[in-house]
């Protein structure tokens, strides 16, 4: 079956009461049970939910996976894999990724003795170098934020499984319409369903895709204990927004590319992050792995200072200035100050975040008017 079907009816069963083509809304925190320990697969909603079920299957489906969890936000789904480790044990991550996930690694679970290496991951034998006999995972996140870097999944998925070593890989900047890390040799995929799965920035929400059965277990066994959670209604939420992926992507994929080219284009730009140009590192990489190169990109004013960019950021009228992306709207984003403001200073600039990168999530207006509004805004 090919992926748009996919898409239309995963986790879709017409309502066994009803007959209802869309998945109901089980607004219910209990189960009513014929004798204790005696019921239809449901006791209480923190352990389970019939909406929450539906949307857990047709994640696993638009990730070619097995099992799927879903969770109340996406640090909640990485909070979780970190949860199967114990004091002692030691992380691979990528040296840029989401600010919202090194301040998790940094200023909480570094607290219990879980050690993080962060790394250049671009290059696979970064990771060899700094597996020891304590490395339990690797974390990888492709493409990165905000600098678009590009890892190798096969390549790393590889030594992390010479190494018995489990790899997580944050695919949200990808989608599943764009990358399937599993395929690819990964042990997770892990997801800020807030972005392009739910896609109209109406919902918080994470997610984790795995094969392993013992593996989902674990996991569940999280998910239930620390309980946390998505509501139903957000479940159905995003129910809905899968059908729709495929058809959205397109068009961020599209809009991006004209977006990315144009701002190449433009004298008073700097640099352009964009994994679809040929000269962006791993290109090659990027072209074999993903079915296209997504809405997301950075760049840098040739007028490198932080007080142009915040002249640009104040001066748009479609994009609007915003923390997320992934969503139909576009948004302009000031990592610095905003995503990744939980990095220290330092650790970003010697990334290559700097203070006056300009992130943008390109939504599916037309791209007409999203350029136009650069263009009116850059000056």
């Amino acid at each position: 079956m090919k992926l748009a079907t996919k898409l239309i009816h995963a986790g879709a069963e017409p309502d066994p009461s009803t007959g209802a083509i869309m998945t109901p809304v089980y607004q219910t925190s209990t189960y009513v049970q014929s004798a204790p320990g005696k019921n239809k697969g449901y006791d209480y909603s923190r352990a389970g939910n019939p909406t929450r079920t539906a949307l857990e299957e047709a994640l696993a489906t638009t990730e070619n996976g097995k099992f799927g969890l879903a969770y109340s936000s996406g640090v909640a789904a990485t909070d979780t894999v970190i949860k199967l480790l114990k004091p002692g044990d030691e992380v691979i991550a990528a040296s840029d990724m989401y600010g919202g996930t090194y301040r998790l690694f940094s200023k909480v679970f570094e607290k219990f003795g879980i050690r993080f290496h962060y790394i250049d991951m671009t290059n696979p034998e970064n990771v060899s170098k700094h597996i020891n006999s304590n490395t339990k995972l690797v974390w990888t996140e492709t493409p990165t934020n905000p600098l678009m870097n590009i890892c190798d999944i096969k390549a790393i998925a590889s030594i992390a499984k010479k190494h018995k070593v489990l790899m997580a890989v944050d695919n949200t900047f990808a989608s599943p319409y764009l990358q399937n890390p599993l395929d690819l040799g990964a042990d997770i995929a892990m997801h800020s369903v807030t972005k392009y799965l739910g896609g109209h920035s109406d919902v918080i929400m994470g997610c984790l895709v795995m094969n392993d059965a013992d593996l989902r277990e674990k996991l569940y066994f999280i998910q239930k204990s620390c309980g946390a959670v998505p509501g139903p209604m957000d479940c159905f939420l995003v129910l809905r927004g899968i059908k729709t992926l495929h058809v959205r992507m397109q068009r961020h994929c599209e809009n991006g590319e004209k977006v990315a080219h144009w701002l190449r284009s433009n004298q008073k730009v700097g640099k352009v992050y964009w994994p679809g140009f040929e000269d962006h590192p791993n290109h090659v990489i990027a072209k074999k792995q993903m079915r296209g190169f997504g809405g997301m990109l950075s760049f840098t004013l040739k007028d490198d200072s932080v007080e142009n960019a915040m002249r640009v950021l104040s001066s748009t009228k479609i994009f609007s200035l915003a923390e997320s992306l992934g969503g139909v709207e576009s948004l302009i984003n000031h990592p610095a100050t905003m995503t990744h403001a939980s990095i220290p200073r330092e650790e970003r600039i010697k990334n290559g975040l700097t203070d006056s990168l300009i992130r943008l999530s390109i939504g599916i207006e037309d791209a007409d008017d999203l350029i136009g509004d650069l263009k009116q805004a850059i000056g």
